[in-house]
């Protein structure tokens, strides 16, 4: 099998940027640095001096957006491309492919947070799954000096394309999984740096930060601390050095799992949505995040390199508590032995849907085993229909959002699914594919960018969960959010299209960027990828059309364009419920707050009708 590799970054796109700037005849350094999961508002220069420090000194990104699904894999596309997800076709963590992936444990819905996963993945199709051009493979094919360096997945995502198992030049990976079978090799070079650093070959565990307990265990109370300070040490100790003795521009995407990773498995708040995901665990995954930025920048001054190098800074997501609680699913009225008492299973969307469908449950990620009676299928996962080989719906389980696909393309079923869940309390929000015409109280995939030149399946449903505030008065901080995961009320999740989840931390600062400037723009992480492209002087041939914009306004001498508001609505279906969508333009661009059943959404607790101008 032929091997993908995917550096994982935090925001350079695809974009057929066009030439640098006059006064950046020679391009400058970049670090892309990713701090998975922060959401922007719990940054303080007590909570997280060295981000506030890029922030307040740099230029400030007030008005930031993830991409919806806003998970990682889906946002670390984006910001490897500079497209939108209908163009990436990764449209969650967890996918459909439409083919039984063996890296992923022979399944049909594979989870791409895995190197060996994505190899497979883009060996299927046709070799390169995006169907677009990484920034860092044109970053390395251009002269750069390459490297990602983080957690498994979206690290991989940045340059997956070039196997270097066979000799071939590609760019430094070191994440999770390398020294290990599944990990992409590293050049004889970076290990004898690696060697002459004391730092070992192999990635250290993530040990107990890696614990999610269960319902009865709570999860870590420990930040990733020796995992992410070996890689932190691996960039500063061995691959800047190196990169600055090369004596030429380079790009180093630096992604940490932390707060994501502490966030979701903490045991602060086993059961409870109070304090959730801002207990001391959170916190010193926060600490720990901004203590490697820290390092880094550290190491450029060290280096001499500060002043040649530009840092974006934006975290894939924002996040939310979770909550598993629902007055009207029949799956919480179960009694399942590792689901405590009226609280939603993992797997819940399969399983009401299976019984409101009066259809057949199998479990892809069971060898296609029938779900019984009072279990639930293992991972989340669904598929619906007599024939698990030939199902009539698939259910791609995810956390804040879950994807609906309909291979059958049966429209009379979209429909009766559609229905079913509009009767379910913890939905807000659904979007449909437009192949399938118009669905009162849905909106189609088009108007969320889900709807482009993809070479994965398309969902045919995608399905938004409740999200409300509890625990404070900052929404964004304190968003609560039912999701379908393995993981606990209390603990920490995201995915859903509340703005506690789609408003991620996003600052820069460098030679090409504003000094103390405020942003008030809408801005996406398919704009920190076409940005970095565009500092870059790369050039793409992009396949689709959904791509991000250039942030002029944060660069000295750049151009300012004007944003606007907007509201889009659904039909009422019967029962009066509609999707509304809120979200800002910038010419043609769009950027999403929020999107679901007002009431049931953070962000969208009252409609606005009028159009306001954004910043003012």
């Amino acid at each position: 099998m032929r091997r993908s590799l995917v550096l994982l970054c935090a925001g350079l796109t695809l974009l057929s940027a066009g030439a640098a700037s006059a006064e950046n005849a020679a391009p400058h350094n970049l670090i892309l640095f990713i701090p998975d999961g922060l959401r922007a508002l719990k940054v303080t220069p007590e909570t997280a001096p060295a981000m506030a420090a890029v922030r307040d000194k740099g230029v400030n990104f007030k008005n930031p957006h993830s991409m919806f699904p806003t998970f990682t894999m889906a946002n670390s596309s984006a910001m490897a491309t500079g497209h939108y997800l209908g163009d990436t076709g990764t449209f969650s963590n967890t996918i459909w492919t439409g083919y039984v992936s063996k890296p992923a444990g022979d399944t049909v819905v594979p989870f791409l947070e895995n190197d060996a996963v994505l190899g497979d993945v883009d060996e299927h199709f046709q070799d390169d799954y995006l169907d677009e051009e990484t920034i860092l493979k044109l970053a390395r094919k251009a002269g750069y000096s390459t490297a990602a360096i983080g957690k498994v997945g979206p690290t991989y995502l940045f340059d997956h394309t070039d196997c270097p198992c066979k000799g071939a030049t590609h760019s430094i990976v070191v994440d999770d999984s390398t020294g290990g079978k599944a990990g992409v090799p590293l050049s004889d070079e970076v290990k004898d740096a690696l060697t002459k650093a004391n730092l070992a070959v192999a990635a250290p565990p993530r040990g107990d930060n890696g614990k999610a307990g269960d319902a009865k265990t709570p999860g870590t109370t420990k930040a990733n601390i020796d995992q992410q300070a070996y890689f932190a040490d691996v960039a500063t100790k061995v691959v800047l050095p190196m990169f600055k003795a090369r004596n030429k521009p380079f790009v180093l995407v630096f992604w940490s799992r932390d707060p994501d990773g502490s966030q979701h498995n903490q045991g602060d708040s086993l059961n409870t949505v109070t304090p959730g995901i801002n207990g001391p665990t959170t916190m010193a995954s926060i600490k720990n995040a901004d203590d490697n930025l820290a390092q880094l920048r550290k190491a450029l001054d060290d280096l001499g390199l500060a002043a040649s190098t530009n840092i974006i800074v934006s975290a894939d997501h924002g996040f939310s508590t979770i909550s598993k609680e629902s007055k009207t699913s029949p799956s919480a009225k179960v009694a399942y032995d590792d689901t405590p008492k009226d609280f939603l299973p993992m797997g819940f969307l399969a399983l009401d849907l299976a019984k409101a469908l009066d259809l057949p449950l199998f479990d892809p990620n069971d060898k296609n085993a029938a779900v019984k009676d009072g279990a639930h299928p293992k991972a989340g996962n669904g598929l619906l229909g007599k024939d698990p080989e030939k199902p009539e719906l698939v259910v791609a389980t995810n956390g804040g959002s879950d994807l609906i696909y309909l291979p059958t393309k049966d429209k009379k079923l979209a429909r009766r699914t559609v229905k079913a869940l509009l009767a379910q309390d913890y939905v807000s929000g659904l979007f449909v594919d437009d192949s399938l015409g118009e669905i009162p109280g849905t909106l189609p995939l088009s108007q969320i960018n889900l709807k482009g030149k993809a070479v994965t399946p398309v969902p045919a449903i995608v399905v938004n969960f409740r999200s409300y505030v509890a625990g404070c008065n900052e929404p964004t901080n304190c968003s609560v959010e039912v999701a379908d995961t393995v993981l606990r009320q209390g603990q920490g999740m995201h995915g859903s299209f509340g703005r506690g989840d789609t408003m991620n931390f996003m600052a820069a600062i460098g030679p090409d960027f504003k000094a103390g400037f405020a942003d008030p723009l809408p801005v996406s992480n398919a704009d920190v990828g076409a940005t970095a492209a565009k500092l870059m002087d790369l050039k793409a041939k992009p396949n689709g059309k959904l791509v991000g914009r250039v942030m002029t306004e944060a660069m000295p001498n750049g151009q300012t364009p004007k944003a606007v508001s907007d509201t889009i609505r659904s039909d009422r279906a019967e029962g009066g419920l509609r999707t509304v969508l809120k979200l800002q333009r910038v010419g043609s661009q769009r950027y999403f707050d929020a999107a679901g059943f007002p009431g049931r959404t953070v962000g969208l607790d009252a409609e606005s009708a009028k159009q306001k101008t954004a910043g003012k």
